[in-house]
């Protein structure tokens, strides 16, 4: 120890402050050898990250969204009550008069990632939601207007395209590689500031964070602000490991940790979207948490548990229709292995679901009483079933919908609504729907606008009903109901 101290303190002696000491430790016990220390030159560092910054920086685009602001029609009094003084004259009385006025567009940014040479860029779902406009910029400036592909709630990940060609993509390496301590950059816009690159470690894996979606993110203490959403997590090697998604703090700003989703689940989440307009989510059909979460859970009620084991995923209920109740698995089980892959935390569980469709048949190795089983299980979507579930397509609903005028909502007596401009062979027509009804609500959520009902029609697409619920009114004002069946019988 003092022959290191000694070195340091030459190192310091000479007025080398740019240098860097690094010591190799080996076992005294097994070497018999004192730890020894190796003098970097000031131009050397421990992990040299310009590589992987000038690597990746290009495949990083800075993202303008725009939302138009709604027209609203409110009524207003005169404030100086010269329509008191005329009606008291002429017999009126004070009126209302109706105004229009425009809401200011919202204006927001964030990042993407490109990931064809053709124009396909991966973000955050919630850059581009309710998006009427979008502008990418690319790193040499050049600016392009962007359409979205498809979108998934759940992961919180979006595709959008522009129309370019000979873009220089991301190389996509492995989030499954990843090392607690490795040093990973994330490239984004934070407040606008484009082509922004800070470092950091991966601080966990397979984080859940509670917000209700697919979890299983890379914690890491790389510096992620607002406008870093979507950006690119990369390795030192310069390949895309995650998609910069989040940050903890409360504050809004960084205070110290942000959160990545793995491109294990970027992959399916993509691929998904350009194949079948949506993401094809397997489940096993069970509930469960951490086996430490329960664990914990027991003792706090003066509860000892014995599961046989401190790791894996207790299961706390088990689907009637699931998968999981299909091959046996029960409440009180504890899911240690699948696919031979261990699994400690629920996040993990998470992610390697994410990475199947339904129908992918699955090897699950689980503690019974502390007595271990191993069951092959098929997967199933959200309806139950192992078929794949596409998007739902104008020409598939067959109708053309429009938001209600002023002059409609005056003559009919409406604040809200959609009417039915036109009808032709579809599931809309099916149902009973004709030309002229005005679409009032679908699902219990009300029609203020034609995105709406198409933000209702893709939620129920994906729910276990597959189930358009719709009330309405004819022109007339009489009440109808219809119920549209988005399944194939």
């Amino acid at each position: 120890m003092k022959r290191i101290l000694m070195i340091a303190a030459v190192v310091a002696s000479m007025g080398m402050s740019a240098y860097a000491v690094t010591m190799t430790l080996k076992n005294n016990k097994q070497t018999g050898a004192e730890p020894q220390a190796t003098v970097l030159g000031p131009n050397q560092t421990p992990v040299d990250l310009t590589y992987a910054a000038e690597k990746a920086v290009n495949s990083v685009v800075y993202i303008k969204v725009t939302s138009h602001g709604q027209t609203r029609t409110v009524q207003q009094f005169d404030p100086f009550g010269f329509d008191d003084f005329f009606g008291d004259f002429f017999g009126r009385g004070n009126r209302p008069q109706q105004r229009q006025y425009k809401e200011p567009d919202r204006k927001g940014a964030g990042s993407g990632v490109i990931l064809s040479a053709d124009g396909y860029i991966v973000t955050n779902n919630h850059v581009v939601a309710n998006a009427d406009e979008l502008t990418v910029k690319l790193n040499d400036n050049r600016e392009f207007k962007a359409r979205i592909i498809g979108t998934d709630e759940n992961s919180d990940l979006a595709v959008i395209k522009i129309e370019a060609k000979d873009l220089q993509p991301i190389v996509v390496g492995s989030s499954d590689d990843l090392k607690l301590g490795e040093w990973v950059l994330a490239i984004g816009n934070p407040f606008s500031l484009t082509n922004t690159v800070t470092a950091g470690i991966v601080s966990a894996k397979a984080r859940t964070m509670g917000t209700g979606g697919v979890e299983s993110f890379i914690q890491t203490d790389a510096a992620i602000n607002p406008g870093n959403s979507g950006g690119a997590l990369v390795n030192t090697r310069g390949e895309l490991v995650g998609i910069n998604a989040m940050i903890y703090s409360q504050t809004g700003s960084y205070a110290g940790y942000g959160f990545a989703i793995p491109v294990t689940i970027m992959n399916k989440v993509v691929s998904d979207i350009k194949q079948f307009g949506t993401v094809q989510r397997a489940l096993i059909g069970i509930l469960g948490t951490d086996v430490t979460n329960y664990i914990d859970q027991q003792k706090e009620k003066g509860k000892d548990v014995d599961l046989g084991t401190t790791e894996g995923i207790y299961v706390s209920e088990v689907s009637s229709d699931g998968a999981a109740n299909e091959a046996g698995l029960e409440e009180g089980d504890v899911i240690t292995h699948v696919d031979g892959k261990k699994v400690t935390k629920f996040g993990e569980l998470q992610e390697i679901m994410a990475t199947h469709r339904p129908g992918d048949k699955v090897q699950i190795k689980y503690l019974r009483k502390k007595s271990e089983k191993t069951v092959t299980l098929t997967l199933r979507n959200a309806q139950g079933t192992t078929t794949a579930v596409e998007s739902i397509s104008d020409d598939d609903l067959g109708v053309s919908l429009a938001p209600l005028t002023d002059e409609q909502k005056k003559e009919l007596a409406l604040s809200y609504g959609l009417v039915v401009k036109a009808i032709r062979d579809g599931k809309m027509k099916e149902a009973g729907v004709q030309k002229g009804i005005i679409i009032m609500q679908v699902n219990d959520k009300r029609m203020t606008s034609t995105e709406d009902f198409y933000d209702a029609v893709k939620a129920a697409n994906m729910s276990s009903d597959r189930v358009l619920w719709i009330r309405a009114k004819t022109q007339s004002g009489l009440n109808r109901s219809y119920t549209v069946e988005l399944s194939d019988p």
